[in-house]
């Protein structure tokens, strides 16, 4: 769990509320359609089922009381204990390349490092040149040690939490 609320000028990173889904799945939304189109996939749920998870964390950036950054990230099952995945990065649309993006996925390392994490890693769809060049700028690189299978639209990508 997110140790304390962090500040960034007026941008507040805290753990999201199981309140907040329903908002939270909106953003997602806004975002994701921005480079996949919409599959019908009932994010609501998944969200409020990614809050309450008592082995993940999701996180939130708020500015001026809104919703305008989400993070959503646990261990996977069957991965090392010292791994994370980050199964679900997004900014607001509106909202983009005002830092936003950059202050929660430095909160998000932080957390990791304080839980003990060395590695973190994630799949980002082929599609998303947008999100592959800020997870380049924040250090991330491809996962050689799991490949992208035939056919699969995601391109999966690598952290060293620990500097290593």
């Amino acid at each position: 769990m997110i140790r304390a609320n962090r500040t960034v000028d007026s941008l507040v990173i805290r753990t999201a509320l199981p309140a907040e889904a329903a908002t939270v799945a909106a953003l997602h939304a806004r975002a994701r359609a921005t480079y996949y189109p919409d599959d019908g996939f009932d994010w609501q749920a998944a969200w409020t089922r990614a809050i309450e998870r008592p082995d993940g964390q999701v996180l939130c950036a708020v500015r001026d009381a809104r919703l305008v950054g989400i993070a959503s990230f646990r261990t996977p099952e069957g991965a090392p204990a010292e791994t994370v995945k980050l199964f679900q990065f997004h900014a607001d649309p509106d909202h983009w390349r005002s830092g936003i993006g950059t202050a929660l996925h430095t909160a998000c390392v932080e957390q990791w490092r304080a839980d003990g994490t060395r590695t973190a890693v994630l799949d980002v769809h082929v599609d998303n040149r947008r999100a592959q060049a800020f997870y380049a700028r924040q250090g991330w690189v491809p996962d050689r040690q799991n490949p992208p299978a035939e056919g699969d639209h995601h391109l999966p990508l690598r952290f060293a939490v620990t500097g290593e």
